[in-house]
């Protein structure tokens, strides 16, 4: 069947709310190949395939979108297919004046609350447990594209553990920018007046 190939600009809150691990994802379960990234106005999006995947996609896109995006804007063209062999999510293109909107803070959701008290966990009580759906967005962005050197994690380098996460695309923390835990985040400490550290258990 014939391969076509399309561009989708997508804008609104679509950075820091999971937005390209759920494209990677539908991508995948339409059988499309090409590519997503960040953008200065949003996401960029080219998917290739045959027309009925293509159509599947969109409609997909725009009506399970993830619980924390707001999609205010998409548009459309059609492109000459390339014939990459997957999809990937690419680095961030800064293409125009930034004009994305970035998701507010968001309260620690349910999954995460459940590692912060399981005994067993390796976020047990660390007091930063943030996912794709849950924890600081707007409070660490210093820069648009949303990406996590243009935050104050940039300073964190990620443990093994954490990296594999971000890397594997069945995971929630799947390009979770301020994914952390106690080996490689940052920590809280108590001070008395002087700013003399205060032991505690």
């Amino acid at each position: 069947m014939e391969k076509l190939r399309r561009r989708l600009r997508v804008n609104g809150v679509v950075q820091g709310v999971g937005f390209r691990p759920f494209v990677f994802r539908l991508a995948q379960s339409c059988g499309l190949v090409g590519f997503i990234c960040n953008s200065s106005e949003g996401v960029l999006i080219e998917v290739e395939g045959t027309a009925s995947d293509l159509d599947s996609f969109e409609f997909r896109l725009l009506e399970e979108p993830p619980p924390l995006a707001r999609i205010l804007e998409s548009n459309r063209e059609s492109i000459d297919p390339v014939g990459e062999g997957a999809f990937l999510i690419s680095d961030t293109r800064r293409d125009a004046v930034a004009s994305t909107m970035i998701s507010p803070d968001v309260a620690v959701c349910e999954q995460c609350v459940t590692e912060l008290f399981d005994r067993t966990d390796r976020r047990y009580r660390y007091p930063f447990v943030n996912c794709t759906n849950c924890g600081p967005r707007f409070s660490i962005v210093r820069s648009i594209p949303y990406d996590r050197p243009n935050t104050s994690m940039s300073v964190f380098d990620l443990c093994p553990e954490c990296a594999r996460e971000y890397e594997s695309p069945d995971n929630r923390r799947f390009h979770a920018q301020p994914n952390a835990c106690h080996v490689c985040g940052p920590q809280v400490e108590l001070l008395d007046y002087s700013g003399k550290r205060l032991r505690t258990d």
